[in-house]
C-alpha cells in the first residue's frame, strides 16, 4: 500500500493546478462552514444554561518557544481490556510506527453495525453490536472464533447496550435491561448470568475479584465476579430526568471513584466504604432538574480530572479538594501525561495546560490551523478523537484524515488513512487497530 501523506507541497501544488477541484472540495477534508455537525450538537441537546458564573473560555493563545510541554516517554501497548483503555481512564503516549501502511484487514465481522469500541486481550479483538452479539476476532488465525447471543426472542427489538470488560479470557457484561453476566469466550462458556432488573449504566472495572458498576439511578454495584453475586450496593444521588450521559468509574491504588450522572464524585475503598464526596454540578443551585453532561473521570498520580459540560476541574484524589477549576467544555476525553493536560473544546480549540500550575500552554483554533498549513480558507472539521502518540498529537478527523501536531502545538503533516474510520483506534505493539466502514478490523503500521 503507498504511503498517504499529505505534504503541504502537494497541497499547495494540487490547488495551483486544478482550480476549481481544489485540495478541500477533492478530499473532503473540509466540510462546508455552514453546515451542523449534529452528533456533537446533540450530546448536549437539553441542557439549558441555568448557572454560570463565568464566560467558557474560547481564547486563542499560541504557542511560544519557551513554553514548557512535558510529556511521557511513548509507551508500546499490547493489551486494550477497558473501553477507558486501563484502570484510570487515561490514555498513554503510545508508539505508532506511523508509515501509513495497511498491514491487515479482516474479512467482514458481522452484518449490523457494529459498535464504535474495541477490546484487545493480546490476541483476539471483541466487537460488540445494538442486538448484543459478542464477537471474537482471533488475529493469530485470521477468523472469528466466538460469536454469541445472551439474548432470548422476546429481546429481539429491543436496542441492547452492552458495557464491556475483559480479564484473563472472560468477557464480564452489563446492560440496558438490567442483565449482568460473565463468559469464557475461549471455551465458549457462559459462567454466570444474573438479572438485577433495573438498566445498568456505567462503565465496568474490576478491582481484586470485585466487578464494580453502577445502574441508571446511580446505585453502585460490588459483585463477586466469581459468581455475579451481590456484595455490596452503595446509593448515590438519582438523577430526576434522565439522558444519554453514561456514569464513570476509575480505579487507583485500591481506591474506587465514581462519577455519577447528577454531578457527584465518590472516593471508596475496594471494601465499599465511602472516604469523600462532592458536587460539581453547579447548576443545581438554581435547579435541582437540570441535567449533567461529563466525560470519563481521569485518575493521574494524586489528582482527578473532569471536564464537564461547563468546567475542566482538578482535584485532589485524597480528599476531594479543588486544585484548579477553568471553563471549558468538551465532548472528547483529555489526555494527560507527564505535567500536561491536553483536551480539544467544543469549539475545536486545542489546549494544553500545565498540570502543576494551571497555566494555559497554548490554545489554537484547529480549523484556521489546518487553514493555514495548506494556505486555503478556514471551514468546518468534524473530529472523531484525538490521541498522544509518538510526542505528537494526533487529531482523527470523521473523514478519516489525520492532523499531526507536536505537543508543542505546531502542524507537522496531515495524512489519510488507508481505510475509512469507523470506531475508535485502540493502539496495539505499535501498530494501530480499527473498524471500517464495512465492519472490517483494519491495522496500520
Amino acid at each position: 500500500m503507498k504511503k498517504r501523506y499529505i505534504t503541504k507541497f502537494l497541497a499547495i501544488f494540487s490547488i495551483s493546478l486544478i482550480p476549481h477541484c481544489s485540495f478541500d472540495s477533492k478530499t473532503g477534508i473540509w466540510k462546508n462552514i455552514n453546515e451542523i455537525n449534529y452528533e456533537k450538537t446533540k450530546q448536549f441537546e437539553g441542557f439549558e444554561i441555568l448557572y454560570e458564573k463565568e464566560k467558557k473560555f474560547n481564547q486563542i493563545i499560541k504557542p511560544t518557544s519557551n513554553s514548557q510541554v512535558i510529556i511521557a516517554p511513548p509507551k508500546t501497548n499490547l493489551k486494550w481490556t477497558d473501553i477507558y483503555y486501563r484502570e484510570n481512564n487515561n490514555l498513554e503516549n503510545f508508539n505508532f510506527k506511523n508509515l501509513g501502511k495497511q498491514i491487515f484487514i479482516s474479512s467482514k465481522l458481522n452484518r449490523g453495525k457494529l459498535n464504535d469500541k474495541i477490546l484487545f486481550d493480546g490476541k483476539n479483538a471483541l466487537v460488540t453490536d445494538n442486538k448484543g452479539n459478542i464477537i471474537v476476532y482471533s488475529l493469530t488465525n485470521q477468523q472469528i472464533i466466538f460469536k454469541y447471543n445472551f439474548y432470548k426472542k422476546e429481546f429481539k427489538k429491543i436496542k441492547k447496550k452492552l458495557h464491556a470488560y475483559i480479564e484473563d479470557e472472560i468477557i464480564y457484561i452489563g446492560d440496558n435491561l438490567g442483565y449482568l453476566y460473565s463468559i469464557n469466550y475461549i471455551k465458549g462458556k457462559v459462567l454466570w448470568a444474573k438479572n438485577y432488573k433495573v438498566p445498568f449504566r456505567s462503565n465496568l472495572k474490576i478491582v481484586e475479584k470485585i466487578l464494580i458498576l453502577a445502574d441508571e439511578n446511580n446505585l453502585i454495584y460490588y459483585i463477586n465476579k466469581e459468581n455475579g453475586d451481590k456484595i455490596k450496593f452503595i446509593p448515590t444521588e438519582e438523577s430526576i430526568i434522565k439522558n444519554d450521559f453514561v456514569s464513570s468509574f476509575a480505579a487507583s491504588q485500591k481506591k474506587i471513584f465514581y462519577l455519577n450522572t447528577y454531578g457527584s464524585i465518590y472516593s471508596i475503598s475496594n471494601q465499599g466504604y465511602i472516604d469523600w464526596f462532592i458536587n460539581l454540578n453547579e447548576s443545581i443551585v438554581t435547579n435541582s432538574r437540570s441535567l449533567f453532561y461529563s466525560n470519563p473521570i481521569l485518575v493521574f498520580e494524586d489528582k482527578l480530572i473532569i471536564l464537564t459540560n461547563q468546567n475542566l476541574f482538578i482535584l485532589n484524589k485524597n480528599n476531594g479538594s479543588r486544585i484548579l477549576k477553568i471553563p471549558i467544555s468538551s465532548t472528547l476525553k483529555p489526555i494527560v501525561s507527564g505535567k500536561t493536560i491536553f483536551l480539544i473544546t467544543e469549539n475545536n480549540l486545542l489546549v494544553s495546560i500545565n498540570l502543576e500550575t494551571g497555566k494555559i500552554l497554548y490554545s489554537l483554533k484547529i480549523n484556521d490551523e489546518i487553514a493555514n498549513f495548506l494556505e486555503t480558507k478556514s471551514k468546518s472539521i468534524f473530529i472523531k478523537t484525538f490521541a498522544l502518540i509518538n510526542n505528537e498529537i494526533q487529531i482523527f478527523l470523521k473523514n478519516s484524515y489525520v492532523v499531526r501536531f507536536s505537543a508543542k502545538g505546531y502542524i507537522k503533516d496531515i495524512y489519510k488513512l488507508p481505510k475509512k474510520l469507523d470506531s475508535f483506534p485502540i493502539f496495539i505493539n505499535d501498530t494501530m487497530i480499527f473498524l471500517n466502514n464495512k465492519n472490517k478490523l483494519v491495522i496500520v503500521g
